[in-house]
């Protein structure tokens, strides 16, 4: 670009003050500082607003990035995976109990017959062998 010194200002005004005169050179000095100051303010907010846009596409193509590389994504993809396979093992491993005590299960699904001597209010009555349900005899009074 062009440079301006001292000297071509200093002649500038020179030549505006021949032209214009003393009177009018002060107004149109103002009127120009106020047209210049316009038209850097209006250079200022078209570089910010071109900034603005520039920094807008940075971030959309950061998030781009992101998305494609989420690793959160991943593990959250491993972990529901791990747990599957888990699940799984666990019923297979349950399916040979279950069988197992299938009828033990019929057995106590079934309504309780009130002359069978087992069931107590409903329940299987304990044996007399069995550890902790005996109670102890009261003492006579």
């Amino acid at each position: 670009m062009f440079e301006v010194g001292f000297s071509e200002l200093l002649l500038v005004g020179l030549v505006a003050l021949l032209v214009f005169g003393p009177e009018r050179l002060p107004s149109l000095a103002r009127t120009a500082g106020l047209w210049i100051g316009r038209g850097r303010r209006f250079l200022s907010t078209v570089k910010a607003d071109i900034e603005q846009e520039l920094k807008a596409e940075e971030l959309k193509r950061i998030i781009r990035e992101q998305q494609l590389n989420n690793p959160l994504h991943d593990l959250i993809e491993d972990t529901g995976k791990s747990l599957r396979d888990a699940r799984q093992q666990a019923e297979a491993a349950l399916k040979p109990l279950a069988a197992s005590t299938t009828p033990a299960s019929a057995a106590l699904s079934e309504p309780a017959k009130a002359g069978d001597p087992k069931v107590v209010g409903g329940a299987p009555a304990a044996s007399p062998g069995e550890a902790g349900t005996e109670t102890p005899a009261k003492p006579a009074q």
